[in-house]
């Protein structure tokens, strides 16, 4: 299986040349993080957050998870780890900006459509997708000609919705203090369109 000793010689490469190259930047970041943005994209291998914004270590603190989502808040049952994450940016690092990064061709929306999504023996990724339930019901009653991209775009807007429903972060931006962003990237033309917030629409950057 060589998959993992091509990540160790990735690794050999960065270290003889991107941390040899940043070693002063690396020396710095050993004394802790204070990233202005925080970027909750998809686990999806295929959009590194990073790479798409060609970011700096240090320049960004991310979150992960199944179609970049984020569930309302709530302080009862379960473990939190998109909360958890969400609370550390905002009270912990203090983040200037949130954004939520969407992208075509989303395995977990495509799954959410299909009704596919629990498919997997224990339920995990059914459950998450619940996030979008509405969001679901809204695009396919409305007939998109895309149902796909509408319901990745509409994922992106219930994210921002349930980001504003926690409520440190509804004071934070309140305040002024915080500012929240949704993008969309499209993998096979690399074009990133922004949503306007004074629209609704998303817009080509």
């Amino acid at each position: 299986m060589p998959e993992f000793a091509e990540l160790v010689a990735g690794y050999h490469r960065f270290r003889d040349a991107g941390w040899e190259q940043q070693r002063s930047r690396w020396t710095d970041l050993s004394q802790g993080q204070s990233p202005a943005v925080m970027i909750i994209g998809c686990c999806d291998s295929r959009v590194d957050p990073a790479m798409v914004f060609d970011t700096v270590p240090g320049q960004v603190f991310s979150l992960r998870n199944v179609a970049n989502l984020v569930p309302p808040f709530e302080t009862g049952g379960g473990l939190h780890g998109a909360s958890a994450a969400i609370e550390f940016g905002v009270l912990g690092l203090e983040v200037k900006h949130i954004v939520v990064l969407g992208h075509a061709k989303c395995g977990g929306i495509r799954a959410a459509l299909s009704g596919e999504a629990g498919n997997f023996g224990h339920g995990f990724v059914n459950e998450w997708m619940k996030i979008i339930d509405e969001a679901k019901a809204r695009v396919t009653s409305c007939h998109h000609a895309d149902p796909q991209e509408a319901l990745e775009l509409e994922g992106i807007r219930t994210s921002i919705a349930n980001l504003r429903t926690f409520p440190f972060v509804a004071e934070a931006e309140a305040a002024g203090t915080l500012k929240i962003h949704g993008a969309y990237f499209g993998i096979e033309d690399g074009m990133l369109h922004v949503l306007d917030q004074a629209t609704g629409e998303f817009v080509a950057s």
